[in-house]
């Protein structure tokens, strides 16, 4: 991929664009194969590549410039607003979009955000698009005080761009490095995206509210979830449990299975001779505008009698269960992994298999020195983030 960005200077988020991709995945590779030295060499699948643009769902712009002549992008070191609306990493619903919604900021009088001077008022604006082209769209300000330009110039947004489904205001008052605040004002009659994956057995449907966690490359995603649904199918789990479960998009692709998704699917490794059936999933997540979303997408996809969302804390939710050790525990943490404890839940619960996904490999080798007795029998590394030293690893542990 080549970048004026870039080349010019501008941005350098893509540290090894000058590395040919094959050679960067190959990297990727043997790293996460040197640090995880508990997965057996036999047990790694084959990596799962990205394509090398158009990949991200999700632009996440800087709001820059001066009133009537905005930048979208990211701050220089100084603080000032380098844009970068024709960034190669966005496929084109976002980046057809983004001068849009320029011309509408610009048009607005809305106020970017001066970071250096710590005065003004749109911070950021966030786009994401669905498998199917539509687009939710959120204006990140720091107050009240320009939410009626937004509203007066929204019909004609909506004019402009008509993949554009949900729009909203997030308020983050506070002079902080966030992207987000606590508050969110839903502008449009749809308060969710739907994203619409396609999985080897079928197609998995997920509701994505405005303030919820979505992986970055729905194409990696989807081979994420087609792959816990295989493995799933494998095992044969008849209960499960998925801890920081997001939308759920790992625990209805594991509810499918033996209704039609999840079957087909490759997992290219043989784990175990269990017969694929339904299991009975709960889900637990901290964020409830996410539970909300997987509960949504659970009773539109008829599988709302076999999965239960709930609002916690998964550590805690895990040590005060008291329903017993499931056949089968996803856990998809952020970058700092499980918890001490969690690791510890995990290890002593007689749990006959973990499917544990990682976005970071050092804390993922910690964890599974946390749990002797469960043993990695299948590993593979998806390119979530290419051009970057970010990747996903998926392992799946059996108890020993």
């Amino acid at each position: 991929m080549r970048c004026e960005y870039f080349d010019d200077g501008r941005c350098r988020s893509c540290t090894f664009l000058r590395t040919p991709y094959p050679e960067q995945l190959a990297t990727k590779v043997r790293a996460r194969r040197e640090l995880l030295t508990s997965v057996p060499a036999g047990a790694w699948l084959e990596p799962v590549a990205s394509a090398d643009e158009g990949f991200r769902n999700k632009a996440k712009m800087v709001v820059a410039g001066r009133t009537g002549a905005p930048t979208l992008g990211i701050l220089d070191p100084a603080g000032a607003g380098v844009d970068l609306r024709g960034c190669h990493l966005y496929p084109p619903p976002i980046t057809e979009a983004l001068p849009v919604v320029a011309d509408m900021i610009a048009r607005a009088g809305l106020v970017p955000y001066d970071v250096p001077g710590r005065r003004g008022e749109l911070k950021h604006v966030l786009v994401t698009v669905s498998p199917a082209g539509e687009l939710m769209m959120r204006f990140v300000l720091r107050s009240r005080d320009q939410l009626g330009r937004i509203r007066r110039h929204l019909p004609r947004l909506l004019s402009d761009l008509p993949n554009l489904a949900v729009v909203t205001v997030n308020l983050l008052p506070a002079h902080v490095a966030l992207l987000e605040g606590e508050e969110e004002i839903v502008l449009t009659e749809r308060s969710a995206l739907p994203m619409r994956l396609s999985l080897p057995g079928g197609p998995l449907d997920l509701e994505l509210p405005p303030r919820s966690f979505f992986q970055t490359n729905t194409a990696i995603a989807e081979a994420m979830y087609g792959q816990a649904a295989a493995w799933a199918a494998e095992i044969g789990p008849g209960t499960a449990w998925d801890l920081y479960c997001g939308v759920g998009g790992f625990a209805l692709a594991v509810a499918k299975v033996g209704t039609g998704a999840g079957e087909g699917a490759t997992a290219d490794a043989t784990v175990g001779a269990g017969a694929a059936r339904s299991p009975r999933v709960v889900g637990i997540e901290s964020s409830p505008d996410a539970v909300a979303g997987a509960r949504a997408a659970a009773a539109r996809g008829g599988v709302a009698d076999r999965v239960t969302f709930a609002d916690g804390d998964a550590t805690a939710w895990a040590l005060a269960s008291s329903s017993g050790a499931p056949d089968l525990v996803v856990v998809n943490p952020p970058r700092r992994g499980l918890s001490e404890e969690l690791a510890g839940r995990l290890e002593g619960s007689g749990a006959g298999h973990v499917l544990y996904s990682s976005c970071n490999a050092t804390t993922l080798a910690r964890d599974l020195g946390r749990m002797p007795s469960l043993a990695p029998v299948a590993a593979r590394l998806f390119d979530m983030f290419p051009h970057t030293a970010h990747d996903e690893v998926m392992v799946l542990l059996e108890r020993v």
